[in-house]
């Protein structure tokens, strides 16, 4: 072969290579940016496992999560300074006004199904039951300072001092709660150990044998090994937590769904409307492996369906 041949064969191997893609032909392993996540404990396993998933076929993006509560980043969405928030209750009027007022239009969409669970130390052997009403008496705004024994709930229980355990003010499971047992969201009372991460609640309670407290059901899920659950009963029964209670609603009033939030701004930006629909994607199969229900399969075609007709709406 003569030296031209070569000559010739190197600057088409040469114009082959740095030749530009055609449309279409980028990988996503090529996609850059960033997609900034906060909100809700509860739900930041689910966005966790989805953003690992994720960054394996997307190592350009730069996908971070916090968990500051439903609250905390909801103050975030509101202000422009996160893409997403997860949430583990519906937006509140107060919220949706601060994005109103920022012009912040935003989607929800629901990603799973949750039971908030009601636990004690793994050595409380006589209770397996609690009301409605009896979680009520300890919980109200009222009983601060005065309800402090276990047989001022009931005349049966031991003549002993309870401690208490559950999620600050700014989560939406706080929220939740309240609003479940108490009747009021975010009414209850002030002197109990409160933290935004749940595994400090977890040890707490384990380590506490006149302990109560409440937070997600996955996360009992992780530990149930080191804690008891106790079943609720709204005037029906008890009922325990599990995947079939919290999607039928028996296990009420204390199923939910969990959202995320997605606002409009950020759906400017590829990678971001590329992570909401990878997440609905994955969403079934990742929910169960982190210990959360998934939605019927129908429910994340309809969210796809909404993120689509919100993006042509914008």
């Amino acid at each position: 072969m003569t030296l031209r041949n070569l000559i010739g064969i190197s600057i088409s191997l040469l114009l082959f290579t740095c030749a530009p893609k055609k449309s279409g032909e980028s990988s996503a392993n090529e996609a850059t940016g960033e997609v900034r996540i906060d909100g809700s404990s509860t739900v930041y396993p689910i966005t966790e496992a989805v953003a690992e998933e994720y960054r394996v076929d997307h190592p350009g993006v730069k996908v971070t999560a916090g968990f500051s509560g439903t609250g905390g980043g909801f103050k975030k969405f509101g202000r422009g300074e996160i893409d997403i928030n997860d949430a583990s209750r519906p937006i509140k009027d107060i919220e949706a006004k601060a994005c109103e007022e920022s012009k912040i239009k935003y989607v929800a969409l629901r990603v799973a199904f949750d039971g908030l669970a009601v636990i004690v130390n793994k050595e409380n052997k006589w209770l397996d039951n609690i009301t409605v009403e009896e979680l009520k008496k300890i919980w109200e705004p009222t009983a601060q300072g005065k309800v402090k024994k276990w047989n001022q709930i009931n005349s049966k229980w031991p003549d002993a001092e309870f401690h208490l355990y559950g999620p600050g003010v700014a989560s939406g499971t706080y929220d939740y709660f309240t609003e479940a047992i108490v009747g009021k969201a975010g009414s209850s009372r002030g002197d109990y150990t409160a933290s935004e991460d749940d595994n400090v609640l977890v040890q707490g309670i384990e380590g506490d044998k006149n302990s109560l407290g409440f937070f997600g059901l996955a996360y009992f899920e992780e530990n149930k090994d080191k804690l008891k659950l106790v079943g609720v009963d709204n005037g029906k029964g008890a009922v325990l937590p599990n995947k079939e209670t919290v999607m039928s609603n028996t296990y009420a009033p204390l199923s939910r769904p969990l959202f995320i939030y997605v606002s409009e701004a950020a759906t400017k930006r590829s990678e971001v409307v590329d992570f909401v629909n990878f997440y609905l994607e994955k969403a079934p199969i990742l929910v169960k492996d982190v210990g959360y229900i998934p939605l019927p399969a129908k429910d994340y075609q309809e969210g796809v369906q909404q993120f689509k007709d919100f993006l042509t709406v914008k």
